[in-house]
């Protein structure tokens, strides 16, 4: 297949796929993020605060990040307020964890009925006032916001000299 062959099947894949594809890779972030919330209790408190370079800061701020925007992207999209949580009131991995899994508890049915005819259904932000974007890029862009802050943990994990949670779909039986 060429270049310009291999572009439009890319595009077209959520339109071939239905929410299998969309459904899978949120299962996939969840994991994964479950696994660095594991990952995070060998490490102290001061080192999962500690200003990093590059990223938005700590490894806890970079997870309550990742937390934060699939909360508030979502959410928008299925139709709810933005939580806005504040980052001092979860500063423990187990905060994080819980409201991570909170999120994940009010959102899973949402990403559970996406179909594509919400692919080009708009929306506009609170956060981005005067832009409008289309659910299937909303949904693309958090998925690929995570798995891009996941690549940033790694790097910080092999900093400590510690092994970082695999990014590895394969095996994951998603």
């Amino acid at each position: 297949m060429d270049v310009a062959g291999a572009a439009g099947a890319t595009s077209d894949i959520t339109a071939e796929t239905g929410d299998g594809t969309v459904i899978a890779f949120f299962k996939y972030n969840w994991q994964v993020r479950d696994e660095w919330f594991a990952w995070c209790e060998q490490v102290s408190f001061d080192e999962l605060i500690r200003a990093r370079v590059g990223g938005v800061g700590s490894i806890l701020y970079t997870l309550f990040h990742v937390v934060d925007a699939e909360g508030s992207w979502i959410g928008a999209l299925a139709g709810k307020p933005d939580p806005k949580p504040r980052f001092e009131d979860y500063m423990t991995v187990a905060k994080l964890r819980r409201l991570s899994n909170e999120f994940r508890t009010e959102l899973t049915p949402f990403i559970e009925q996406w179909t594509p005819q919400w692919e080009d259904k708009t929306i506009e932000v609170h956060w981005n006032p005067g832009d409008v974007f289309t659910y299937g890029e909303v949904v693309r862009h958090v998925i690929a916001h995570e798995i891009h802050h996941v690549g940033q943990l790694s790097v910080w994990a092999r900093e400590l000299g510690l092994q970082p949670v695999s990014a590895n779909f394969i095996g994951r039986t998603l």
